[in-house]
């Protein structure tokens, strides 16, 4: 045998051996890996190889080892006319190649008195000798000619990886095989035509997809945005099918869901395909473990029914790679708590599996858990994985070392942290697998609707109270959804979002939170995608240091989300009026900012940072009702509750926190920077939508006639103000603060007026090595206090509690941006002043030109014209009209 002839040999076999690997762990099926060794080997080749390729598998797994021997027998038992039927078939494949394909130079040009199809029916003729080098080279041929199906899965879910020529064609080789074997009760003539008659559809797809290359050249001359992402997303719309069983006898991969419904990005799903076994991925519910020792709150109405909407997404993104979701729910212990760990147990000796995989969870009590987990089954001899990426960094491994202590709370001393003592690299993010390999039998689950997450409540009538309908309208639940609002923002919202983004009235923000959440877009996906954007604000991706800062506080207080970490504001007096509460959560404050903001949660179980930061100011500030309450509530109705996000934000609104708000939202001036048209109030307080810009905010300024001309009555269309005198209830708050912090006064530095707060053990250590000048750390008795981030209003009342709020020069109340209506008007005029002047010196360039040309050429001057231009607005062009009032605001 030539030395050529001997190592493509010899690279078939190993082809064959890598497809065998394939087989083995349960990635194809045996009638499909005998098809690609007759394409690579040849008919002859294999009739005489084959028995002895797989004479290993006779001792490592024997059942393997027998299928594949009857289909080998089965196969050469054919007679010589069915083989002469399939290379017609395969022959089809290479007339497709070349009726699409470009004449190349050694080819001899079609000569004018020959037929259409006479060359074709040469190529017919060479292909149907048995020899194994034309088997090869007519597979090469198909792969040049092969055309990807579309798929019905979701479009985030990646293709397969790009393939050579020579396994491109074995497939379709094998493509053919199947039809003729799957198919038993139709002749082999009637299989040929119908690929045949597909040729023309074939033909069309290559031109389509040619086409897109247009399309994806076209794209590339934008601004580049994250260039790999947005392939692997848009590359991931083809077919991918997994196996209904696996022929493997090696114990499956139990891999556990938790708040990672996706597939993009999943270390743990990634994992769980490194042992080469089959993998079950299940779903266990347990309310009683996700709530932790004090009042969480941790899933509430909100949250459940996206989980239930997110949980079905997710099974259908499993199915369209072969495998399904398993929903278990935890089985009861005699104490009647659902156990994870005792379902777990139970699964493992149903399944057999010795291997658990999960991406780890960060709430303390949720560790404990994991860790009891762990602990249990590798008593049992079962090996558990748990992989980081719900967060960018562990909030475990976050140490203070070279940063001190001064400044814990903000996100700055954080991002400190984290860049002294890097720790491992974050790394790129992961491709979607592109199938799963299945088990043979699958463990017994219950259905979607046995969770009880999206369950509603009934009328004594017996009807239904469909409270989610409009959470329903409002969000796309998929990955697939979180995959095209982060598209969608980064192509326009991101480029407002650092100066914009507390605008209500405009979709500035990326409202991504609920995908982030619940796992359906990891951080380390969003922050690849907003670094390879061409605006790079630092304010957006400085939200995931803020994410990341929540976990790792909540992490050191585990009572976070329900108990002050300042000792002192344990004591403050809270109002208890419960009318106040109630109006509030309804959205029936009387203060149409407040009130549009708390109805949108109600609706759509969302509203941006900057109305969260205004709602909980009225809560807490003007009502004197306590923090946790406005922390439960939206813990209960946003589709985003975090118990360490909103546990944080919540503490530091309440001024317990390791960090105060500097600042406090006032209820109407603040409009004036989210709202200033009050375009926001009108949609989800329409009942004022008639009232002229500058009152609806403050409706109760409004003269009797102009409400009852905009059908505005109070107490009736409209509340009435909760609160009416805003400035005395904000003094009554600051005296408040200041006289616990008179009273526990050993909870207060003398020498700068800031706040002690007592350590947790975890920084203790660390603060031990570190000297009183650098972390800041002041001892009482064996208690560490370490002093934190305090209001200056505050360190201002320190040595006078009963001074008026007014005299304070630090005074925390934003008045909003008063001005941004004038600005922008202002702005609006400068620049159409300036385009006018700039096309007016162009116009005259122009005319001077023509004139000098015209007397070169001894032309008579053109007639001067007799009116002036006008741009004429356009109703839909809001750019093209001066915003109302722009003559008075000027004056």
């Amino acid at each position: 045998m030539p030395p050529a002839a001997a190592a493509g040999a010899e690279d078939s076999k190993a082809l064959v051996r890598k497809m065998l690997r394939e087989v083995l762990v349960g990635r194809e099926d045996p009638e499909w890996f005998f098809a690609m060794c007759v394409s690579a080997l040849g008919h002859q080749e294999t009739r005489s190889q084959f028995l002895s390729l797989i004479q290993p598998l006779s001792t490592a797994n024997s059942s393997l080892h027998s299928t594949l021997t009857s289909i080998y027998r089965e196969y050469f038992s054919k007679t010589e006319d069915d083989e002469l039927e399939l290379a017609l078939a395969l022959s089809l494949l290479e007339m497709k190649d070349h009726r699409l394909s470009t004449p190349s130079q050694d080819s001899p040009p079609q000569q004018p008195g020959d037929r259409p199809n006479q060359r074709r029916f040469v190529q017919l003729a060479s292909v149907t000798q048995p020899q194994g080098s034309s088997h090869a080279q007519l597979a090469d041929v198909v792969g040049r000619g092969k055309n990807t199906n579309s798929s019905r899965g979701a479009p985030w879910v990646k293709s397969s990886p790009p393939q050579t020529t020579r396994e491109t064609g074995l497939q379709e080789s094998a493509h053919v095989y199947k039809c003729n074997k799957e198919t038993p009760g139709t002749s082999k003539t009637e299989c040929v035509s119908r690929l045949s008659g597909s040729i023309s559809k074939q033909a069309t797809g290559e031109e389509d997809n040619q086409m897109m290359d247009v399309g994806d050249l076209t794209e590339s001359q934008k601004p580049k945005r994250s260039k790999n992402r947005r392939q692997r997303r848009k590359g991931a719309g083809q077919q991918v099918v997994g196996l209904p069983c696996s022929p493997s006898a090696q114990p499956p991969v139990l891999l556990w869901f938790r708040r990672d419904l996706r597939l993009c990005d999943n270390p743990a799903l990634i994992g769980s395909l490194e042992a080469g076994a089959p993998v079950i991925p299940v779903f266990i519910w347990s309310p009683e473990e996700e709530e932790g020792p004090g009042i969480t709150v941790a899933m509430g109405g909100a949250c459940k029914y996206w989980l239930h909407q997110a949980l079905s997404c997710f099974s259908s993104s499993l199915e369209s790679i072969g495998s399904h979701l398993v929903f278990l729910k935890a089985n009861r212990e005699r104490s009647g708590v659902g156990s994870s760990v005792h379902t777990l147990k139970e699964l493992v000796k149903e399944t057999g599996a010795r291997t658990v995989v999960a991406n780890a969870l960060y709430e303390p009590w949720l560790k404990e858990r994991d860790d009891a987990v762990v602990s249990a089954l590798q008593k049992d001899g079962v090996e558990c994985k748990m992989f980081d990426s719900y967060c960018l960094k562990d909030p475990y491994s976050v140490s203070t070392e070279g940063v001190g202590l001064r400044g814990i709370g903000s996100v700055s001393h954080y991002m400190s942290c984290c860049s002294q003592n890097p720790g491992s690299a974050l790394g790129a993010p992961l491709d979607p697998p592109g199938s799963l390999p299945a088990p043979s039998n699958w463990p017994q689950g219950v259905s979607l609707d046995t969770l009880g997450l999206a369950r509603m409540p009934r009328r004594k009538d017996g009807t239904t109270i469909d409270w989610a309908a409009n959470i329903r309208k409002a969000w796309d639940f998929s990955e697939e959804g979180a995959h095209a609002r982060l598209e969608a923002f980064l192509q326009d919202g991101v480029y407002r979002y650092e100066k914009e983004s507390g605008r209500a009235d405009a979709p500035n923000t990326s409202s991504l939170s609920p995908y982030l959440h619940f796992g359906q877009l990891s951080p380390r996906w969003l922050l690849w995608d907003a670094k390879g954007a061409r605006c790079r604000p630092p304010k957006f991706q400085r939200k995931l240091a803020w994410r990341d800062l929540a976990y790792w506080q909540l992490t050191l207080f585990p009572d976070l989300p329900w108990e002050s970490l300042r000792p002192p504001y344990k004591a403050l007096r809270w109002s208890s009026d419960r009318g106040h509460l109630k109006a509030w959560q309804r959205g029936r404050t009387g203060y149409p900012l407040v009130d549009a903001a708390m109805r949108q949660l109600w609706l759509t179980g969302w509203m941006n940072n900057y109305m969260r930061h205004v709602v909980a100011s009225f809560l807490i500030a003007y009502l004197h009702l306590p923090w946790q309450e406005g922390y439960r509530w939206f813990q209960d109705t946003l589709v985003d509750a975090d118990v360490a996000i909103d546990a944080m934000m919540w503490q530091n609104g309440g001024m317990c926190g390791l960090d105060h708000w500097n600042f406090v939202m006032h209820p109407v001036d603040a409009a004036m920077t989210c709202d200033p048209c009050g375009s926001y109030v009108r949609k989800w307080c329409p009942e004022l939508a008639d009232l002229p810009d500058e009152l609806i905010h403050k409706p109760w300024k409004c003269p009797a006639s102009m409400l009852r001309r905009s059908g505005v009555v109070f107490g009736q269309t409209y509340p009435e103000r909760v609160v009416t005198d805003l400035e005395e209830r904000r003094t009554q708050s600051l005296h408040d603060v200041a006289v616990v912090r008179k009273k526990f006064g050993q909870y207060v530095d003398k020498r700068s007026g800031c706040d002690l707060v007592p350590l947790p053990q975890r920084l203790v250590s660390e603060a031990l090595g570190l000297s009183h000048s650098d972390g800041g750390v002041v001892t009482t008795g064996k208690q560490f206090l370490l002093p934190v981030i305090t209001r200056m209003e505050f360190k201002h009342q320190l040595e006078d509690p009963d001074a008026d709020a007014a005299s304070n020069p630090y005074n925390a109340v934003l008045k909003g941006y008063v001005s941004r209506k004038r600005d922008e008007t202002i702005a609006f005029l400068n620049e159409r002043d300036f385009t006018t002047s700039v096309m007016y010196e162009g116009t005259q360039r122009r005319e001077r030109l023509e004139s000098d040309y015209r007397r070169m050429e001894g032309l008579p001057r053109p007639a001067a014209p007799r009116g002036r231009a006008r741009r004429t607005p356009i109703a839909k062009d809001r750019f093209s009209v001066v915003p109302g009032g722009a003559v008075t605001s000027l004056r």
